[in-house]
Parts: structure tokens; C-alpha cells; sequence
């Protein structure tokens, strides 16, 4: 089984330097409205809530927004199934920061929370037959971290998080290489020390790839029972147990169904995070 770094929890000091780089972008001089309409001095509190049922994903970003001078409780897990209206955390402080940092903050929250409960859509759907829900690098750039966090949120896999981590020969590799045997023998001698996955289209790509020895395929654009028939021949074969299957390819939760019953390991889906509505939430002063 091929398996990558998985994202369960974003370290402190990353949470902390991009929430600078996003204030700074979003207030590069003073919050002009909030400074000419607000008290410096006012106080207030302000209620985090969901208008959607939605898989909570952020309370260390909360937490991190208004760490000093606030009074910040959170009433959610991330990872927890949370019911429209109810309250996810309420911050009590200096009222004009509470305003400044709205909108960033909303923006990164209505994000992941959109990505883990997009995630756990496929992860039901998929975890009875054991097969695996992974991620892909169809992120934001400047957001991959938390984007891929969030999927593990909602019950998913982090595949590679970046080109240096992990080896997926894809077609264009392929082509470029002049064929699937000349590209494996040449990322072998580099001895990057990290398992070789193939992305193929059909059997005979695999038969090449078996005979090269990678450790996985990439099964692309197949339909459900071509899947059948190229997991039921790798399987066969001595150590074909032992090789990583996963599919991909516009597979939707329409027709996921499908896909979870032809004996893969796992299904990796760039929707999760190229088309993850974001969920709906806002901040209310009371």
C-alpha cells in the first residue's frame, strides 16, 4: 500500500505566519471603515455561526485569529457534524480587530469546512468497502496545507502533498520519456528512494508497468468494469496483492458507487478541492 504524509494537524507556526500574510493582504495600511466608524476601546462579542449544515474544519484557526486580548470559546470539534444555527464559537474583545479579521477569517473557514463536508460525502459512501478517498494537487496555491487538512477532516486520504514527495508517471511523462519502460528505468537509477506509481489507460500499459516494476497504478478514465478486469489481472499475479490500485478521473458521488465495488485500494477526486462549495457561515455581533 502506497501511503503519503497525512495532514491531520497543521502546525502552529504555519497557522500563525499565514494568517499574517492574509491580514496583510486584505488591511496592507488601517481598516479605513472600521477606523472612522468604530471606538478603538469598544468591545463586543461575536457569535461564529453556520446558516448550512456543515463538517466543522478550523478551530485552531479561530483560536489563532484572536489569541491575545480575546476571550475565545469554541463549542465545536474539527471533524464534527454541526447543525444550521448552531453556534461554533463566540469572541469577546476589542470590537474593531473582531471586524477587521471578519471577512479573512469567514474566507478561510467557509473554505475548509466546504472541503470537509464535501470529503465526507464520498468518505460514506466509500468506507464500507474499505476503499480510500485521497486528495489530489488540484489546490489553491498558497492554500494546499489547509486545503489537505481539511479533506482529512471529512474522513479522506492526503495523496502526495507536492511533486518532491512522492513519483506519479503520468502520460505526458510517458511520452516525453519515449515510453513507459524508458521512464521507469530512468527515475530508477536516480534512486529517489520512494515508491513508483504508473498512471495507465489500458491493460497493456499495465503489463509494461509489472514487467518495469512499480509499486502502483493510477487506473484513469476507466469505467467501472474495465477496473474489474485490470484489478483481477494484477491481483493474479505473484505480489499482486501487494501493488497500490486507485482510480481517477471525473468520478462523482453519482457514480461512485460503482467505482467502490471493483477491488481498489483507493479513489482520488480533484473535486474535493478544485470544486468544494464553500459552506455558508458568517459572523453575528451580539
Amino acid at each position: 500500500m502506497i501511503e503519503y504524509t497525512q495532514y491531520r494537524k497543521l502546525p502552529k507556526e504555519y497557522i500563525k505566519k499565514k494568517i499574517s500574510e492574509f491580514l496583510k493582504e486584505d488591511i496592507p495600511d488601517i481598516d479605513k471603515t472600521t477606523a472612522g466608524t468604530i471606538p478603538a476601546k469598544a468591545v463586543s462579542t461575536a457569535l461564529i455561526i453556520p446558516e448550512e449544515d456543515i463538517v466543522f474544519a478550523g478551530a485552531d484557526i479561530i483560536k489563532f485569529f484572536f489569541e491575545k486580548g480575546f476571550n475565545c470559546k469554541i463549542f465545536a470539534k474539527d471533524g464534527e457534524q454541526i447543525k444550521k444555527e448552531k453556534v461554533i464559537a463566540s469572541i469577546k474583545g476589542n470590537s474593531g480587530k473582531i471586524l477587521s479579521y471578519e471577512r479573512v477569517l469567514l474566507n478561510l473557514l467557509q473554505r475548509l469546512c466546504g472541503i470537509a463536508s464535501l470529503t465526507r460525502e464520498y468518505v460514506k459512501i466509500a468506507e464500507p468497502y474499505k476503499v480510500r478517498i485521497l486528495d489530489t494537487r488540484k489546490t489553491i496555491p498558497g492554500l494546499r496545507l489547509f486545503e489537505k487538512y481539511a479533506v482529512t477532516v471529512g474522513g479522506g486520504w492526503n495523496h502526495r502533498l507536492d511533486l518532491s514527495t512522492g513519483i506519479l508517471i503520468k502520460d505526458n511523462h510517458i511520452q516525453a520519456a519515449g515510453g513507459i519502460t524508458n521512464a521507469i528505468i530512468k527515475i530508477k537509477k536516480k534512486n529517489y528512494k520512494l515508491p513508483i506509481e504508473l498512471e495507465v489507460e489500458n491493460l497493456e500499459q499495465i503489463k509494461e508497468g509489472i514487467t518495469a516494476g512499480i509499486d502502483g497504478f493510477l487506473l484513469d478514465n476507466m469505467s467501472p468494469d474495465k477496473i474489474k478486469k485490470c484489478v483481477s489481472f494484477i491481483r493474479s499475479l505473484p505480489g499482486g496483492k501487494n501493488i497500490f490500485i486507485e482510480a481517477s478521473g471525473g468520478i462523482t458521488l453519482k457514480t461512485l458507487p460503482a467505482y467502490v465495488k471493483t477491488g481498489i485500494d483507493a479513489i482520488s477526486i480533484g473535486a474535493l478541492t478544485h470544486s468544494a462549495k464553500a459552506a455558508n457561515i458568517h459572523i453575528e455581533f451580539e
